[in-house]
C-alpha cells in the first residue's frame, strides 16, 4: 500500500492492488497518521470483498452443483426447492451457464429469452438471483448484480356457472369410473364454493376441520400466514354432510380407523403423486376442453373476507 500527495490536493491519497485489481482514491485526511488508518480500512474492505477467491471466477454451471447440493440440505419448503430446480432447468438452456460469475451483469440478464409466460421467465430469474446472492455469500464474487423481473398478470378468468358446466361435461366424456367422476365433481364444487388452494388446503382437509354447527371449515396450514383461516360453507357444501364426513368415496375427509388417531387424507408424505395427476392424464380429444377452462381459473370466492 502506498500513500502520496497530489500537487494540487491537500489530502493524502492511497494506491494498492488486490488480486490484480487496482484501488486508488483520496483518504480525505490531511494528516498522514489518520490517512494511514483510513487507507488500512479501505484495504481491509477490499480484501473482504475479493479474498479468498481464485484468480479467475468460476462459471455459473460450476456453481450450480454447489447450489443444488445446498438446496437439498437447507430448510425450505418442498415447493420452493422444486421452484428453484425448475428455474435452473430453464437457465441450462441459455448461454449464461458458460459465463463467469464476474461477467454476469444486469444488462446480460435482461437479454435472456425464455419460452412461455412471464411467470415462467421469472422462475429462471429468481433462481439466478438466488444463485448469485449465494455466490456473494460464499465469497465467490464481490457483489451480486440487481436483476429485474418481468411484469406478471393475474388470472382474469373465474370459475363461474358456465366454466363449471364445461368442466363437468368434459369429465363425463372421459372414460373414467363413476367414482372418479364424482371425485372430480366434488373438487370443482369445493374449489368454487370455498376458494381454497388445491393441494395445500383443499386436498389436505381432515374431518376434524369440519365444523357443521357453525358451518365453517378450518384451514390449519396454508401458503401464507393469512391463509390460516376459517372458511364458511356454502349451501351446496352444507347440503351433503353425510357425503362429506362418512362416505369413503369422498377423498378429502374420510373417517378414521378406530386403531388410528390421525384421519386418513388424500395427500400424505408417503404419497408421491397428487390428485392433479389423475386428471392430467386425459384422452387427447378431451384435453382441449380442460386446458381452455381448468388451469387459469380463479374461484369467485377468493376475495371473500374470511375469518382468521
Amino acid at each position: 500500500m502506498k500513500l502520496f500527495r497530489k500537487p494540487k490536493s491537500k489530502f493524502c491519497w492511497y494506491n494498492f492492488s488486490v488480486r490484480g485489481q487496482r484501488f486508488r482514491g483520496s483518504t480525505q485526511e490531511t494528516k498522514s497518521t489518520k490517512a494511514v488508518k483510513v487507507a488500512s480500512l479501505k484495504l481491509a474492505r477490499a480484501v473482504d470483498g475479493l479474498d479468498p477467491v481464485p484468480s479467475r471466477a468460476v462459471p455459473l454451471a460450476e456453481i450450480s452443483r454447489r447450489f443444488l447440493d445446498w438446496l437439498e440440505d437447507v430448510r425450505l419448503e418442498d415447493k420452493t426447492k422444486t421452484y428453484y430446480r425448475d428455474g435452473w432447468r430453464l437457465l441450462k438452456a441459455t448461454t449464461i451457464t458458460d459465463m463467469r460469475l464476474d461477467q454476469i451483469t444486469g444488462d446480460t440478464v435482461e437479454r435472456l429469452k425464455f419460452s412461455g409466460s412471464p411467470s415462467n421467465a421469472n422462475c429462471a430469474l429468481r433462481t439466478l438471483r438466488r444463485m448469485l446472492h449465494k455466490a456473494e455469500e460464499w465469497k465467490l464474487i464481490q457483489y451480486a448484480p440487481k436483476i429485474k423481473l418481468m411484469k406478471e398478470h393475474g388470472r382474469c378468468l373465474r370459475l363461474d356457472d358456465e366454466a363449471e358446466k364445461k368442466l363437468l361435461a368434459a369429465a363425463s366424456e372421459c372414460k373414467w369410473r363413476k367414482r372418479s367422476r364424482e371425485l372430480f365433481r366434488d373438487i370443482v364444487i369445493l374449489m368454487r364454493d370455498t376458494g381454497m388452494r388445491n393441494e395445500r388446503e383443499l386436498y389436505r382437509m381432515r374431518i376434524e376441520n369440519l365444523d357443521w354447527e357453525n358451518r365453517l371449515i378450518f384451514v390449519p396450514d396454508s401458503k401464507t400466514t393469512e391463509g390460516r383461516r376459517l372458511v364458511p360453507m356454502s349451501n351446496r357444501v352444507f347440503a351433503y354432510p353425510n357425503r362429506l364426513s362418512t362416505s369413503l368415496r369422498f377423498p378429502f375427509a374420510c373417517l378414521a380407523n378406530k386403531r388410528r388417531k390421525v384421519v386418513i387424507t388424500l395427500i400424505t408424505s408417503a404419497t408421491p403423486t397428487t390428485l392433479s395427476m389423475m386428471f392430467t392424464e386425459k384422452p387427447p380429444r378431451h384435453r382441449a376442453a380442460f386446458v381452455r377452462c381448468y388451469p387459469p381459473l380463479q374461484s369467485p370466492w377468493a376475495p371473500f373476507p374470511f375469518t382468521r
